[in-house]
C-alpha cells in the first residue's frame, strides 16, 4: 500500500511538468508565429507602450508555468516514476536550462532594447534567437509526452 502511495505522488509531479510545459510549448508556438512577427507592424509611436504591454501581459502568462516547468523538472530528477529512464528527465532539465539562459541572456536583452523603441535589426534577432526557445520547449513537450506515456505503461 505505502508503494503505492509514493508512485501516485511522483506520478503528479510528471503531471504537473507536462501540463506546465505543454502549455509553455503552446505558448511558445503562438508568440513564435503570431505575436514576434506582428510586433513589426505596430507603429513607431505607439510601438514602446505595446512593447510594454506586451511584457508586462506575457510576464503574467508564462512566469508563472515557467517557475512550475523547472521546479518539476528539478524535481523530476529525485522523484522519477516507474518506467521512465534516468535519462529523460535530465534531458528535460537541459531544455529548461537552455529555455532560461537564452531567456534571460538573449530574449530579455533584446526587449529592453525594444521598449526604447522599434528597430528592425532587433527586432529580427528577437525572432530568429527565439527558435533557440521554441526548440527546447518543443523537445521538451515531446520528452514529457514520452515519460507519460512510459509511466502510464
Amino acid at each position: 500500500m505505502e508503494q503505492s502511495h509514493v508512485n501516485e505522488g511522483l506520478s503528479l509531479v510528471l503531471i504537473g511538468n507536462a501540463a506546465a510545459t505543454l502549455m509553455m510549448t503552446g505558448c511558445i508556438w503562438l508568440i513564435q508565429l503570431l505575436v514576434y512577427p506582428i510586433m513589426s507592424r505596430v507603429g513607431a509611436a505607439q510601438f514602446p507602450a505595446y512593447e510594454s504591454a506586451h511584457i508586462g501581459a506575457v510576464t503574467l502568462v508564462v512566469g508563472p508555468l515557467m517557475l512550475a516547468e523547472a521546479v518539476t523538472s528539478f524535481l523530476l530528477l529525485g522523484a522519477r516514476p516507474n518506467g521512465v529512464p534516468a535519462w529523460m528527465p535530465l534531458a528535460g532539465m537541459v531544455c529548461v536550462a537552455v529555455v532560461w539562459v537564452t531567456t534571460a541572456c538573449i530574449n530579455v536583452p533584446q526587449h529592453n532594447a525594444l521598449s526604447l523603441g522599434f528597430d528592425a535589426a532587433t527586432h529580427s534577432a528577437l525572432v530568429a534567437s527565439n527558435w533557440i526557445r521554441t526548440i527546447a520547449w518543443t523537445a521538451h513537450g515531446a520528452l514529457v509526452c514520452a515519460m507519460l506515456w512510459l509511466a502510464m505503461r
